[in-house]
């Protein structure tokens, strides 16, 4: 018998079966960065087509934040690209109308992507994302607590979307946590997460998250005097890093896998592997590209 004074040891999470469980939803969230369908409701809006539909669209639920929110919780983006587009995206159109423009191209894109968006497996899905997502706190997690405020949608597809945004920003709120712990900034996450050869290259991290070749050169030499990078790779202290870093990651993001349990949250990724298999078939993402955004 297990006393108040001793109350039970919560199981260690199967920290490989989250990360695979979060890998698999996590284009149903992420592809909507690369969907015509995005582009075309934002900007019949009055927002600007390319990286003001992104931070727009990705802030919005935020508010009409402006710049320095936008760099602090987003984490890996120049400021001055940030600038460039915010807080002027909100004279162009209300957070409510991007949040409303935002909510139609996913449903149009997914529809399109999956090739319908009527069968019981993506109700089944919605039911147990929605239930994961109860176990999910707001304390340190501005991007998923701002997600978190919106209504649950009616649609099962809608469901699905909603529920993928608020896991994927719970996570990546809590993989910035990590990186703070870790003593990184956000451009050194960076560098380091495209040393490690399994995201961008140099050229398009430094293309899509906006930093000059004297900001990367100035931070590698950081990285550098560290003693986490020699001669433009990971020093075996800078890939245990990462290792650390990712594996906090997992566990942060654990608590609504651990809530579901084992055998309900390989179904999750049974059937968030299914319909990401249909998204990737289909030509959501640019040939290459991970599905990071």
């Amino acid at each position: 018998m297990v006393s108040a004074d001793h109350p039970a040891v919560p199981p260690a999470p199967d920290l490989r079966l989250v990360s695979r469980a979060h890998r698999r939803l996590e284009p149903l969230h992420s592809h909507v960065y690369f969907a015509p369908e995005t582009d075309q409701e934002l900007t019949a809006i009055g927002i600007r087509p390319g990286r003001m539909v992104y931070f727009a669209g990705r802030a919005a639920a935020m508010g009409a934040v402006g710049p320095g929110v936008v760099t602090a919780t987003f984490a890996n983006f120049a400021p001055s690209i940030v600038a460039r587009h915010l807080p002027r995206a909100w004279t162009l159109a209300s957070p409510e109308q991007v949040l409303t423009a935002r909510t139609a191209a996913a449903r149009a894109s997914l529809t399109r992507l999956l090739g319908g968006v009527d069968g019981p497996e993506l109700a089944e899905l919605a039911e147990l994302l929605r239930e994961a997502c109860t176990a999910l706190t707001p304390e340190g997690r501005p991007l998923y607590a701002a997600h978190a405020d919106l209504p649950w949608p009616d649609e099962p597809v809608l469901q699905v979307w909603h529920a993928v945004t608020l896991l994927r920003e719970h996570r990546g709120d809590g993989h910035v946590l990590s990186v703070v712990r870790h003593g990184l900034t956000g451009l050194e996450a960076l560098i380091t997460h495209t040393l490690t050869g399994r995201g961008f290259t140099q050229e398009s991290a430094q293309l899509s998250r906006g930093w000059s070749d004297e900001e990367w050169a100035a931070a590698l030499a950081g990285l550098t005097d560290r003693g986490l990078v020699a001669d433009g790779a990971l020093t075996a202290a800078g890939e245990q890093l990462r290792t650390e870093l990712e594996q906090e990651t997992d566990a942060l993001s654990a608590a609504p896998f651990v809530h579901l349990g084992a055998a309900r949250t390989e179904r999750v990724a049974e059937l968030g592997g299914a319909l990401t298999g249909r998204l990737l078939a289909a030509g959501a993402f640019p040939a290459g590209l991970l599905a990071r955004a």
